[in-house]
């Protein structure tokens, strides 16, 4: 009972202070807005390609490549290909270099010849890959128009139908993160972290109050204290946390999958990770020099775990160094579960954040039931 009463006074206590609770509610939710604002074209797959521009020197003598040749061009000039027939003034392989066409194609008897842009090179690729594919259903069917025309004019409709030339399949492409979905997860995540900052606090606020002696005169055990203000700071941190992925989920449309369950029974054990970290740091070292070694932990947690930047394709040393931060592990194993609906991705992540947070907590409660007073 007198863990309740403590952690339910230590929660209004931090209800109180406005500055941090602004802080844990208002960092996350406008780094959530600027990043994923910035950085939207980094967490685009697409590419937008403009205008193609075919030029052509077509001096084939064949009526039936002709005849099919004018229905292919047709057909790529709705696909966005601008087809120009080539002047005899004009030179085509300089007017490629010059940027005039995006690319140049003579056409005779004897096939195709084809001659791309260097500088645009995605768009010179497609219609090399049109032309392509032309060339090689016309050979088709110049080999069966011998035995059977039907087959052979069937060849040719095929190649001459709009929408045959570029076809894009995905494996499901809608589960992706885009920017605002990736930062809502690594914001709160990082966010969880930060509760180390304030958990440092729960004991040493105490001693620096000149209230610990007075804590350990009354007539409630010391691991009583110690349960209530690490329950009463897990809680008041991750409802923080609780209001961020709603916010960015209903004001920002962040994508937090169908397992919502789940996302915060992880994040609450990163919270309870970062609360027990910080209490062991205020134990493990001398009162100057915890701040210090929280921020720079937090930090560079926070950057080597993607915070601000994706670290999926880290190699070497630094893919090292993302491996044993949190925020890595919480990281990939909420993309996993919203993106794969992969549930066993964040047992083991909750395991360990369990574990670890275990660790520390027997640690602090051991050191405490050590000293006379705290």
């Amino acid at each position: 009972m007198n863990v309740l009463r403590i952690a339910l006074f230590e929660i209004k206590k931090d209800l109180r202070d406005r500055r941090t609770l602004l802080f844990m509610l208002a960092f996350p939710i406008v780094l959530i807005l600027i990043l994923g604002t910035a950085l939207t074209n980094a967490f685009n797959s697409g590419i937008e390609v403009g205008d193609m521009k075919l030029l052509v020197n077509n001096t084939a003598q064949n009526q039936q490549l002709q005849s099919y040749w004018n229905g292919f061009a047709q057909a790529i000039g709705r696909e966005g290909v601008e087809v120009t027939p080539a002047a005899n003034d004009i030179k085509g392989k300089e007017a490629v270099q010059d940027n005039q066409f995006t690319a140049y194609a003579e056409i005779d008897d004897n096939g195709i010849r084809f001659y791309g842009s260097s500088r645009e090179t995605i768009s010179s690729n497609i219609i090399q890959g049109m032309l392509t594919s032309f060339a090689d259903k016309y050979s088709l069917a110049a080999a069966a128009v011998r035995n059977n025309p039907e087959a052979a004019e069937g060849i040719i409709a095929g190649s001459t139908s709009a929408g045959s030339f570029v076809q894009e399949s995905s494996l499901d492409p809608d589960r992706k993160p885009g920017s605002i979905d990736y930062y809502a997860i690594a914001q709160s995540t990082m966010i969880a972290l930060y509760a180390c900052m304030s958990a440092s606090w729960l004991i040493r606020g105490e001693v620096k109050r000149k209230t610990a002696l007075r804590l350990a005169a009354a007539p409630v055990g010391k691991l009583e204290i110690f349960a209530g203000k690490v329950i009463a700071s897990s809680i008041i941190n991750f409802l923080c946390i609780l209001a961020v992925v709603l916010f960015s989920k209903y004001a920002f449309g962040a994508n937090w999958g169908h397992h919502l369950g789940f996302v915060f029974l992880l994040l609450f054990t990163e919270v309870l990770l970062a609360v027990s970290f910080g209490l062991g740091v205020a134990f493990l070292f001398k009162d100057e020099s915890v701040n210090a070694v929280m921020m720079l932990f937090v930090q560079l947690a926070s950057m080597f775990g993607g915070a601000y930047f994706p670290v999926d394709e880290a190699s070497g040393f630094f893919s090292g160094l993302a491996n044993v931060s949190p925020l890595r592990w919480a990281n990939e194993a909420l993309m996993n579960l919203i993106y794969n609906d992969d549930l066993n991705a964040v047992f083991p992540v909750i395991g360990l954040n369990t574990a670890i947070a275990a660790a520390f907590l027997a640690f602090v409660a051991i050191t405490m039931r050590k000293r006379e007073a705290f």
